[in-house]
């Protein structure tokens, strides 16, 4: 369990926050820049005193300010991947995996060299030197050397920041693994939406140095002070749902099971049982009142609106319950009158295919009659 509780004044700032979540998974610390994250998981870190700190993972207390305990920075075990990869300059990429190795002695070795080196895809990149690698294979050796130092804790601070598109999608795919396959707890701090949509176990949102809400990304999507950091555009739902079939009476699409329905969405290498999370975008969905015919749309879902709520001066946010999860989409208020919808209303909820955005954030299950280890 992560117990976080920080107070920190500075010019013209204050940061007051609590967190309490349990330590598996990736906590995705999310909001807009100057609102605090950095400065928090500096905290965490101990690189940076607060005037009021309770940290503590798995019982393991880091930081107490009321009885005084405060562990210095070397001694809490905490891997550090920061904006830009800090690499030592004068070594390859090996040598700056040997150092934070010698530097995680003394502890029980949990993760070897090479299966680092494995999981991403380092091989290729051990004898260069840092001036001959790019932006996104900095950063993959920058958590290898994080992951070395054999840490109960793993901060990442917008680690994808100054990468471009094309690199960033190189390697958010790693940090996906590293997820997967490791136990190790995280903390992803990032203003890009995008990435704790893909990485995130849990959200907390932060404004102006408080915490707004916190819980899974489901609920935390939903919340209304999201809309304000995210832009109208990027309002919509977050479901997790499980694959049920791959391909099927839709060729290359995977059906999956959300609520009492069913979507087809686009996935890659997604096995019947697997997890997935899907984002579907208030602006995209469609709602009818009569179940349509003859229409291009796959994806046709039943359910029933549970709220209205003004989104600007032309058009509602109406929220619709699909058998336990809810959706959102944007109606004009036109729109919404002409169908006179209202809390009770059963609806047909319609969404392109094309335009849902899905995500595995469980491993695939592993084929019947294997055994997969781990070799850490």
């Amino acid at each position: 369990m992560f117990s976080i509780r920080a107070l920190k004044r500075r010019d013209g700032f204050t940061l007051d926050v609590a967190i309490e979540v349990a330590t598996s998974g990736v906590l995705g610390l999310f909001g807009r820049s100057g609102c605090g994250k950095t400065t928090l998981v500096n905290i965490v870190a101990g690189l940076l005193a607060a005037d009021e700190a309770h940290v503590e993972i798995d019982g393991i207390v880091l930081e107490d300010s009321r009885s005084g305990t405060r562990l210095p920075t070397e001694r809490r075990r905490i891997g550090y991947v920061f904006q830009d990869a800090r690499l030592f300059p004068h070594l390859d990429a090996l040598g700056n995996l040997r150092y934070a190795e010698r530097r995680g002695r003394g502890v029980e070795k949990r993760i070897s060299l090479d299966f680092v080196v494995q999981l991403l895809g380092l091989e290729a990149l051990l004898e260069r030197r840092v001036q001959k690698l790019s932006g996104g294979e900095r950063q993959r050796v920058a958590l290898g050397r994080a992951l070395l130092s054999q840490p109960r804790l793993l901060l990442l601070d917008e680690p994808l920041a100054s990468l471009d598109i094309a690199r960033r999608e190189e390697v958010l795919p790693y940090f996906e693994r590293l997820r997967d396959e490791l136990s190790i707890p995280m903390i992803y701090v990032s203003h890009q939406f995008e990435e704790v949509l893909r990485l995130a176990t849990h959200a907390v949102l932060l404004e102006q140095g408080r915490v707004v809400t916190q819980g899974t990304l489901d609920d935390v999507s939903l919340h209304p002070d999201l809309r304000a950091i995210v832009g109208p555009e990027a309002v919509g739902s977050v479901l997790t749902a499980t694959v049920e079939a791959h391909g099927g009476d839709i060729a290359g699409l995977a059906a999956v099971r959300v609520g009492a329905n069913v979507l087809h969405v686009a996935l890659r290498d997604a096995r019947a049982g697997a997890s997935v999370r899907v984002q579907l975008l208030a602006r995209d969905v469609i709602l009818a009142t009569a179940r349509p015919e003859n229409i291009s749309v796959r994806n046709i879902m039943t359910g029933t609106i549970v709220r209205i709520a003004n989104d600007d001066a032309d058009t509602d946010m109406i929220h619709i319950d699909i058998g336990g999860p809810l959706v959102l989409s944007r109606v004009t208020r036109a729109a919404s009158a002409a169908l006179n919808l209202q809390q009770g209303t059963r609806v047909w909820v319609l969404v392109k295919a094309v335009s849902i955005r899905g995500h595995a954030f469980v491993r695939n299950p592993p084929p019947p009659g294997t055994v997969r280890k781990l070799t850490y």
